[in-house]
């Protein structure tokens, strides 16, 4: 396997699950046009249009959009699972953080008009350092972990590729 850069995508998904980290760490690629996927889509066109989106950053990490001058914003959905939401947005500011610079975060929920400040504390700044560990370890395992019912299940764009 060739080296794989951790990234915000392989964060989000450490704290749902560890399977989907390997499959996607691996290449494998999702069911595109699993319903979940065309609706995160959709909303990432029709919200917050005027602001720029996706910028994408030493070709590690893809960032929504930039709210602010010094704040890093990331779309999602809903808010159902939403400490892997604010661990994506801890892993990007833990990221420019290394790269120099201290900014702040926000999560944005545009279908429930909710948004959510993060900021980069040293105990998350620790978790994230675990998580890149334990993200390292999943992607050197020979076959992915073995699935395990969540609810997550139910709108994951793997599924077949589990319960088939």
């Amino acid at each position: 396997m060739e080296k794989i850069t951790i990234n915000g995508t392989l964060i989000w998904y450490y704290y749902i699950c560890p399977r989907e980290v390997w499959l996607i760490g691996h290449g494998i690629e999702a069911d595109q046009e699993s319903d979940f996927l065309v609706l995160g889509r959709h909303i990432h066109e029709i919200f917050y249009k005027r602001q720029k989106k996706e910028f994408v950053i030493d070709n590690t990490i893809k960032i929504d959009i930039l709210p602010g001058k010094k704040v890093i914003g990331e779309i999602k959905k809903s808010s159902k699972y939403i400490h892997s939401a604010r661990m994506q947005v801890a892993f990007y500011l833990y990221y420019m953080k290394q790269k120099g610079l201290e900014i702040e975060g926000e999560l944005l929920f545009p279908e429930e008009r909710k948004r959510e400040k993060v900021i980069l504390t040293p105990e998350i700044e620790k978790e994230i350092e675990n998580a890149i560990k334990n993200i390292q370890k999943i992607l050197k395992m020979e076959k992915p972990p073995k699935p395990e019912k969540i609810s997550y299940c139910k709108t994951c764009a793997y599924k077949e590729m589990c319960w088939s």
